[in-house]
């Protein structure tokens, strides 16, 4: 697929990730994936394109402030690279949403909004599934995006 893509083609493409093992730094429907991976496999599967290779990263990377002591971004700085940047009030289903794990730490984790109020992500531990948002994601919401070409 490629060219414009639809809210209901990007969900439809993260749902087939539903199940994938968690992996870190992996990146393949049915084989493994990280929250990243999962971004990047959709991304492939709508654009039949890598959007670009990430170095090796830990599970802590973002933890730790740059040199002059300021906080990296450095998956929002790649998100802007190849996603459009949109307003966090402005979400709908097919966005791509970075969180802050915790206050003042950089974001670090990727969902795609699904809908009614749910999201497709990958957790360390866990499968990639599709969970209810609650009160918990919106509150450490730090970065809002849309595939590009994207229309309803």
């Amino acid at each position: 697929m490629t060219g414009e893509v639809s809210s209901d083609q990007i969900v439809d493409c993260a749902r087939r990730w539903i199940g994938t093992p968690y992996r870190h730094q992996a990146s393949r429907c049915g084989v493994g994936a990280d929250c990243l991976g999962l971004v990047r496999g959709v991304y492939r599967d709508l654009y039949a394109q890598e959007p670009e290779t990430p170095p090796p990263y830990s599970p802590d990377w973002a933890e730790a402030p740059g040199l002059d002591g300021e906080r990296l971004e450095t998956m929002a700085e790649a998100a802007r690279r190849h996603l459009v940047e949109l307003d966090k009030a402005d979400t709908k289903p097919g966005d791509v949403l970075l969180f802050r794990m915790t206050p003042g730490a950089a974001a670090k984790h990727a969902a795609i909004r699904s809908f009614e109020g749910r999201m497709i992500h990958a957790c360390s531990g866990r499968a990639v599934a599709e969970v209810h948002m609650g009160a918990w994601w919106p509150r450490h919401l730090a970065f809002a995006f849309r595939f590009p070409g994207e229309r309803n």
